[in-house]
């Protein structure tokens, strides 16, 4: 069994450096720049706009029609799955593996994923179908057949296949997996010799889980929007009043902390003492690929649950995947990585070494106390990696269903929920490792379409400004 793990080990580490080597990175950042410029920097002339008709109407009430659902409903189905595992340990990993500057590359990701982000979400409802049963599908997988043409089917199959496979490793194995190793380390922090009990507490939580996931994943879109409306706003809260409240308690370090990131980003060296490893590229390496896992924009699965949308109109969505890359990666996730720096000094980080939960448990504790702050971080992960099991639970549903058709679903389904009890015993840093492997596969053929069709985007958002503007005349 050990040479087995040891050589899944050594192929996915091989073919991660290509994944995410310096071409990759460039194809990711390079498509945001392009739909930036395209859309001259739209994102940011466009953001109080942005605001206004998305975050402003979070509390008006919306209607859906069998078959989708309201466009708040279709922003926390996405959101469920971005708010995840990457906003708590996917942070700390990037600070200890690239240092306090990858936080500035995550904010540069994220700056340039908004364009890319509305960009996915409005050709997902300008290309979308209806499926069989009426429900409205979309994604990169139908805006490259519709919107590129059917002779380009075969780029949304190969995205398919491997958003089909990835929903199992970032989906599953990796949010299952956050969530038995909190939950672990909350009881150990009130029942030091539960310690000697972990699997048997893994295999009742993943039992749990496989209850609440089977449940929830065959209600469909329907009942996935109406549990993800309920859950976000709540573990939102929770994890950002927490955070907050941190940040206040060490406020006077605030102004340092942020001058460790900007000096990080260029020196990191200089930041983490030297670390051995820790340099500019893995910086901004780390800084990028967690940004792409937090937030998935460029990933192309958001915009599979934001085309079952009741909303018509592809630009009023598309504003949405604005708010969602600012909420996930630009307040959370910064927030996330504020409360670490703040909190726990160089020697406890040990940069170099990948860093889990307990780091973030370990922040919160400095305030709220060690037993507190293991149960907070416990209450949130489980919240998040259980929202984003179910969106990804969706994402691959409409995968497979695009290759084989309507009979794969429930075979799916089932094969899906029953992985949760193999996510909830395998090794964590190698179900990481595989998830990131595979984001970085599945963004490629989507970005590849979004550069094409860039035009198509730039064409749909001018004529509705434009439109605008005439009517208010």
């Amino acid at each position: 069994m050990e040479q087995i793990y040891n050589a899944v080990a050594a192929g996915n580490s091989w073919l991660n450096e290509i994944v995410w080597g310096i071409p990759a990175l460039v194809l990711l950042m390079g498509a945001g720049i392009i739909l930036t410029v395209g859309l001259k920097g739209f994102q940011f002339r466009k953001f109080g706009y942005a605001m206004k008709n998305t975050l402003g109407k979070m509390f008006t009430k919306q209607e859906a029609k069998a078959g989708e659902v309201t466009p708040i409903q279709a922003l926390t189905t996405a959101l469920a799955a971005t708010v995840g595992t990457g906003n708590i340990a996917g942070i700390t990993t990037a600070i200890t593996l690239g240092g306090a500057g990858s936080i500035f590359w995550l904010w540069v990701s994220a700056l340039l994923g908004m364009a890319t982000k509305y960009s996915e979400v409005l050709l997902s409802i300008k290309y979308r179908e209806r499926n069989a049963l009426g429900d409205w599908v979309g994604g990169p997988m139908y805006y490259i057949k519709n919107g590129l043409g059917k002779n380009w089917k075969w780029l949304g199959a190969v995205f398919c296949v491997l958003g089909g496979i990835a929903s199992f490793g970032i989906g599953n194995a990796v949010q299952v997996g956050n969530i038995t190793s909190s939950i672990n380390n909350a009881i150990q922090a009130f029942v030091p010799a539960a310690a000697d009990h972990k699997m048997a507490i893994n295999i009742v939580v993943a039992l749990i889980l496989m209850a609440i996931i089977g449940i929830v994943l065959v209600g469909g879109i329907k009942r996935i929007g109406e549990v993800t409306e309920f859950l976000v706003p709540i573990m939102s809260i929770i994890y950002i009043v927490a955070c907050l409240i941190v940040v206040i308690a060490n406020i006077t370090k605030v102004p340092a902390v942020f001058g460790m990131i900007f000096q990080g980003a260029f020196s990191p060296q200089a930041v983490t003492g030297g670390a051995a490893g820790v340099g500019v590229k893995m910086c901004i390496e780390w800084g990028v690929k967690r940004g792409v896992f937090s937030n998935e924009a460029g990933l192309g699965s958001a915009p599979i649950a934001h085309a079952a949308s009741s909303e018509s109109n592809p630009v009023k969505q598309g504003l949405y995947g604005i708010f969602e890359v600012f909420m996930d990666t630009i307040v959370i996730c910064t927030l996330s990585g504020l409360t670490i720096l703040l909190a726990l000094d160089s020697s406890t980080l040990n940069y170099g070494v990948a860093g889990d939960t307990s780091l973030n448990a370990m922040a919160l504790g400095s305030v709220f106390g060690n037993k507190a702050g293991a149960l907070i971080i416990a209450i949130g992960m489980s919240l998040f990696a259980l929202s984003t099991a179910l969106s990804w639970g969706l994402y691959g549903t409409r995968c497979w269903e695009f290759l084989l058709g309507e009979k794969a679903v429930r075979p799916y389904q089932i094969l899906y929920t029953l992985v949760v009890i193999i996510s909830a015993t395998m090794n964590l840093s190698l179900a990481w490792d595989i998830a990131d492997t595979f984001n970085g596969l599945m963004a490629i053929p989507n970005l590849i379409a979004l550069i094409a069709l860039c035009p198509v985007v730039i064409k749909t958002t001018q004529e509705f400004f434009n439109g605008q503007r005439r009517f208010k005349k």
